[in-house]
C-alpha cells in the first residue's frame, strides 16, 4: 500500500469516483438503484465533505460526510477490499471531526455491517427507509454511532 494515499475529494475526482462506484454497484447492488445522476448521489447536499482511497490514480475508495455528522456513501471497489480502505476512509472521517458520528446501513448489507459492528460502530435502532430494497419493499436501516476515541480498527 506504498503509493495508497487516503486524500480529500474534489470535484475533479467525481467522473473517477462513479466509475468506482459502478464497480461497486456491479458487484453488490450499492446503490440499490443506479441513480440518474450519479456523481450528485456521491455529493447530496450542501456543506458535504467526502475522501477517497487513490492509488496509482485509481480511485480505490470514497466516504462523505454530511453537515449534521453522518457518514454516507462509503465504498470500496471489490478489487481493492480486504486491505483495510474502508477503516482508513473512516479513519480520515474521524480524525478531521472528533465528534461521535452516525451512519445508516441497509439490512441487506451484511458485509458492511459485520465490520461496522467489527469495527466498535454500535446499533442504536432501526427505522424503514423511504427507499426501496431488492425485494421492492421499504428499506429496513440500522442506524449506529461511532466508537470513543479517533481511531477504527482496520479491516481484516
Amino acid at each position: 500500500m506504498n503509493s495508497l494515499k487516503i486524500r480529500p475529494r474534489s470535484r475533479a475526482d467525481l467522473d473517477a469516483c462513479v466509475e468506482a462506484l459502478a464497480q461497486v454497484q456491479a458487484a453488490d447492488r450499492y446503490p440499490v438503484d443506479w441513480p440518474d445522476d450519479p456523481a450528485g448521489w456521491l455529493t447530496p447536499g450542501d456543506g458535504l465533505r467526502a475522501w477517497i482511497a487513490v492509488e496509482a490514480g485509481a480511485v480505490l475508495g470514497h466516504v462523505a460526510l454530511t453537515p449534521d455528522m453522518e457518514v454516507t456513501r462509503l465504498f470500496v471497489v471489490p478489487a481493492a477490499r480486504g486491505r483495510g480502505l474502508a477503516a482508513l476512509l473512516l479513519d480520515a472521517v474521524r480524525a478531521a471531526v472528533p465528534v461521535p458520528l452516525k451512519l445508516e446501513v441497509s439490512s441487506e448489507g451484511l458485509a458492511a455491517i459485520a465490520f461496522y459492528e467489527r469495527s466498535g460502530w454500535r446499533r442504536v435502532g432501526s427505522s424503514r427507509a423511504g427507499w426501496l430494497n431488492a425485494a421492492g419493499e421499504p428499506a429496513l436501516v440500522h442506524h449506529y454511532v461511532s466508537p470513543p476515541g479517533r481511531r477504527s480498527p482496520t479491516m481484516s
